[in-house]
């Protein structure tokens, strides 16, 4: 299934026809409730609706389509795709990460850019300061991204703990992030699981500058950028990433007078 169907269109596979239940069919809806509520507890960018089909691309590694490359895996180079939009400065080419360019046959063009949304990914916690282990994880979320029949990572920009960003899903086309919401919506995924570790102070200062420089970009007023969790239901992008957005966005914080 596409990303663009994937955000409108939610068949309940339980449901064999549109008449009367079958017994079978009600122990299929039994069973698939206790499944989803043993996933539900799987904490990270989760919906609080506690089901499956209210998430948004955030892999865990309990999901059965998250598949860890080996920590000798090669790092190979992405395959060309459609020019994008030059890159901002500093931030390093998804060539350094990601094994395939992104399939454009299943994604839309990006409209003009007015918000920008803030994630984490919502896996294990994640402290490495390794840019081949932050070049991993990111290839990780790209494969269990695409083995939903994405596009590509739904992600614009990562940035991880020692304060590198990372390009991701090229700009020019539009993202995954948000159910519902990506038209113009540029999504950046801070690496970790900030329901469960606190952002290095390195990760912290990055998101202030680049979202900052993102705001000048795009044009953008801070009004307009969010958290995930105020666009959906969802814990993402984690209590302790959440407390910091609130401050950097409000009164004295880096991004209260842009």
């Amino acid at each position: 299934m596409s990303e663009r169907i994937e955000q409108n269109e939610h068949r309940d596979p339980t449901v064999e026809s549109d008449g009367p239940l079958t017994r079978r069919g009600l122990l299929r809806l039994a069973a698939g409730a206790a499944a989803l509520g043993a996933f539900a507890a799987m904490t990270g960018c989760e919906s609080t609706a506690s089901t499956r089909r209210s998430r948004v691309g955030q892999p865990l590694p309990e999901d059965p389509i998250y598949r860890p490359l080996p920590r000798h895996a090669e790092i190979r180079p992405a395959l060309p795709t459609t020019p994008s939009v030059a890159l901002p400065s500093g931030v390093i080419p998804r060539t350094e990460w990601a094994r395939w360019g992104p399939d454009e046959s299943l994604a839309d063009p990006m409209t003009r850019i007015s918000r920008i949304t803030i994630h984490h990914d919502g896996m294990t916690p994640f402290t490495s300061v390794s840019k081949v282990d932050a070049a991993r994880r990111l290839e990780n979320i790209r494969a269990a991204h695409r083995g939903r029949r994405w596009a590509d990572i739904g992600y614009h920009y990562a940035i991880d703990p020692a304060g590198r960003v990372w390009e991701a899903r090229p700009r020019h086309l539009q993202g995954a992030h948000v159910k519902d919401q990506n038209p113009g919506n540029i999504g950046v995924l801070v690496m970790g699981n900030f329901e469960r570790q606190r952002p290095t102070p390195e990760a912290l200062a990055a998101v202030d500058r680049f979202i900052a420089d993102e705001m000048r970009r795009s044009q953008v007023h801070v009004a307009s950028v969010y958290t995930h969790q105020e666009l959906a239901r969802t814990a993402c992008p984690g209590r302790n990433l959440q407390t910091y957005m609130n401050y950097t966005r409000h009164g004295q914080g880096a991004l209260a007078s842009l």
